[in-house]
């Protein structure tokens, strides 16, 4: 694992797009096809404006999976993951081949749809972010570190639900859904590659938490340090309270 360090959040977007378009291009390259996982956050933003703006990726040979969607959410709130997907990522490339976590139908037939075609080959590349209690994907702590099953329920914490309310996805906690259909920590590790997007300085105590203490389910994200082909994208704010022997340790600074 590696944590890159940028000045703001444009500079951590273009870099990690850099990155990300490379991986997509390799794995075409290669046998023809990318698989990749996409995250649905306000800390993707600038990543995917600048990964969507690369020119020369043939995105009608990349397959998306998303990480998580809310359970009971339509598709056309604008919390929906699948609508953040839609018209952040896949309106602007053209991506066909897409699996999206319908939030609106039974989520038991939606996992073991979703289960069944992600366990068919390898992702590629995933992108992810890390949330302010932690959290990868939506495996808020404690998070389940064993389960082998590639989707999964879960249910949301208070920290979670109120992130989502300072981001502005949703007027009040109440409305925050309090399940949601995550991708498991297991199957996020079976990525060949993964990226984690994670400015600003909310995120500052969890990056702290996940990279500066031990590997423990109380920081779900710190699971990323087991990963030989991880890297950490920080902005100066998120990175501000790691350590100085983490930082020489385990960071190239941009």
């Amino acid at each position: 694992m590696l944590i890159r360090v940028l000045e703001g959040r444009d500079s951590l977007g273009k870099a990690a797009a850099a990155q990300a378009a490379a991986a997509i291009q390799r794995a075409i390259a290669g046998k023809d096809n990318a698989r990749i996982i996409g995250a649905s956050a306000a800390s993707q933003f600038e990543f995917l404006e600048a990964l969507t703006a690369t020119p020369g990726i043939d995105w009608k040979k990349v397959e998306l999976f998303h990480l998580d969607e809310y359970i009971g959410l339509p598709k056309s709130h604008p919390a929906s993951f699948c609508k953040f997907l839609q018209d952040r990522l896949i309106s602007k490339t053209g991506i066909a081949n897409f699996h999206f976590l319908d939030g609106e139908k039974d989520p038991v037939e939606v996992i073991r749809q979703t289960n069944e075609t992600i366990s068919t080959a390898p992702i590629d590349v995933a992108f992810v972010g890390i949330g302010e209690n932690g959290h990868l994907a939506f495996n808020d702590p404690p998070a389940d570190f064993e389960i082998e099953d590639p989707f999964i329920v879960v249910n949301l914490d208070q920290a979670c639900r109120q992130q989502q309310v300072g981001e502005g996805w949703f007027a009040s906690i109440d409305a925050v859904p309090k399940q949601a259909i995550s991708m498991s920590v297991k199957q996020v590790l079976k990525s060949k590659e993964i990226l984690a997007i994670v400015p600003g300085p909310k995120k500052a105590q969890a990056i702290k938490a996940c990279f500066d203490r031990p590997i423990s389910p109380m920081a779900p994200s710190s699971i990323l340090r087991t990963h030989a082909n991880a890297t950490i994208y920080l902005d100066l704010e998120s990175a501000a309270l790691l350590s100085p022997a983490t930082l020489s340790a385990l960071t190239a600074t941009a």
